[in-house]
């Protein structure tokens, strides 16, 4: 049986009298990717928000391998191994390339954020740095300013710092939007090859359901906030409730009328 790395019970945040996410309980297991749809409005970014740390629920627990971190703050949940891949709000904008990755490096081996001094007595950061860049097709661009890169690129350069990071966690938040199709492909390489490393978790918020499809273990549904089915993609996927609140489609006493 997979081990459970991460937990929620009953997660529940209200804004006013709008309930975003509501009574969300569900545990992930090491080994495992999980997408986790629904439609826009759903709760899918605020439910993930709950879990590293932006925002803190009104009810309900967070555990990270058994341990209670609800009212652990974002950074220290890094720290501790999860990883979450922002959407562009992660990057250092008047950084290069380069400077983006060592920075996360940097702050992965806890060796703080002098740029040149640490950097130049660590060769073996500056060989992963490069090996980064590599990774996320963005080599030829290390010494580009982030802001100046295209949408896609810093997309890529977003989930490149989380790989700097090598946390246990994976959380991506709709990994390819905004990029062309061209460069969709070097992202899902990624993803896939961190699905072989079975000690990973993967949590992925994702449109595209081609690719929901391809990469998921297991998907689960949230509408209104509310987790409405969980299961194998082709059960999920196939499920009346899920065909009218995410695909659109009428349920089928309806069709037949």
């Amino acid at each position: 049986m997979k081990k459970t790395s991460l937990e929620t019970r009953d997660l529940t945040i209200r804004f006013g009298g709008h309930v975003a996410v509501n009574a969300v309980s569900c545990a992930f297991q090491a080994g495992t990717l999980t997408a986790i749809v629904g439609p826009n409005g759903a709760g899918k970014t605020t439910y993930f928000n709950l879990i590293s740390g932006q925002l803190k629920p009104s009810a309900g627990q967070v555990l990270l391998n058994g341990s209670d971190i609800t009212s652990m703050p974002a950074s220290a949940r890094t720290h501790a191994g999860l990883g979450r891949a922002f959407q562009l709000t992660s990057l250092f904008p008047n950084l290069s390339v380069m400077e983006n990755v060592r920075l996360a490096l940097q702050s992965r081996a806890h060796l703080g954020l002098d740029l040149w001094n640490v950097w130049n007595r660590h060769k073996a950061l500056i060989e992963r740095a490069e090996q980064v860049l590599e990774d996320v097709a963005l080599a030829a661009k290390r010494d580009a300013h982030a802001a100046a890169l295209p949408h896609g690129d810093q997309r890529k350069l977003e989930v490149g710092l989380l790989m700097a990071l090598d946390p246990d966690i994976f959380m991506f938040d709709e990994p390819t939007a905004g990029m062309s199709v061209d460069e969709v492909p070097v992202i899902l390489d990624l993803i896939r090859g961190l699905k072989k490393q079975t000690h990973k978790t993967i949590l992925l918020v994702e449109h595209k359901m081609d690719v929901v499809r391809e990469l998921a273990d297991r998907i689960i549904v949230l509408h209104n906030g509310t987790l409405m089915a969980d299961g194998d993609p082709e059960t999920v996927i196939a499920s009346p409730i899920v065909q009218q609140a995410y695909l659109g489609t009428a349920p089928v006493e309806e069709a037949a009328a």
